[in-house]
């Protein structure tokens, strides 16, 4: 993947896939300026099933596994092993008793980390537009595809912020349109043309470091961390081979 050539300017305070193809449906739909706190029904656990347990696999999807390995929570509404273990990382991780057990305590960390609009608490929908058009039109999946793609990147990246010791991410460019992709030498089928894939700098902290963190957050694509940002993606999700370009674990 070509870095994008454009770079924004810093926000003076920072806020800082899985990722679906053009014919699987969406999660809940997010409405523009409506209330965005999931109502969830039940404790969920092991073994149930449901569009719930779907919406767990996108909010734990980032805790995939311990160390690094190339492991994806599958967004497939089966509370199967792979979710519970995400789960179980998920509550250690905020002080949770570890039991891969979903009641309450569990989901209401689940909703401190979103938004009323849909975003997340660190990342705003509007750090991952276009950077020409400012929408997440013209690239290879609907808008609404797009926006739905880059909410699942979000707690992916929510979690690798976590696990960097919450330090704050900067995205220097998430979805491109195809003629943005084509202007900046983005691949032909880059990722950012689905929404997938966010192009980042930690300040104060290595590209080395972030892609090691990154390998335990279910990105099925990782560029080599010599370039002068991080690029990470979930391509998997859409039925591509996992690429992690420096090529060991």
């Amino acid at each position: 993947m070509a870095p994008s050539s454009f770079r924004p300017d810093r926000r003076s305070l920072l806020r800082g896939t899985l990722a679906v193809g053009a014919g699987v449906a969406l999660g809940p739909v997010l409405l523009s300026g409506s209330a965005y706190a999931y109502t969830w029904s039940r404790t969920l656990q092991q073994g149930m099933t449901g569009a719930d347990v779907t919406e767990l696999q996108i909010r734990v999807a980032g805790w995939a596994t311990a160390s690094p390995g190339q492991t994806r929570v599958a967004i497939d509404g089966d509370f199967g092993p792979g979710t519970a273990t995400a789960v179980r990382l998920f509550q250690s991780a905020y002080g949770l008793s570890a039991d891969a057990v979903v009641g309450p305590a569990t989901q209401s960390q689940l909703n401190a980390l979103q938004q009323s609009d849909g975003s997340t608490v660190h990342f705003d929908f509007s750090e991952f537009t276009d950077r020409v058009s400012g929408t997440f039109d013209g690239g290879k999946v609907s808008a609404a595809t797009a926006k739905e793609n880059v909410r699942r990147a979000m707690y992916k990246l929510e979690a690798l912020r976590k696990k960097l010791g919450n330090t704050p991410i900067t995205v220097n460019s998430g979805f491109r349109s195809i003629a943005h992709n084509a202007a900046v030498g983005g691949a032909s089928d880059s990722m950012h043309l689905y929404g997938t894939a966010a192009d980042l700098d930690v300040p104060g902290v290595s590209n080395k470091t972030v892609y090691q963190k990154a390998e335990t957050c279910g990105f099925s694509g990782l560029e080599t961390y010599t370039e002068d940002h991080q690029h990470v993606d979930s391509r998997a999700d859409l039925g591509r081979a996992w690429w992690w370009q420096d090529g060991t674990i």
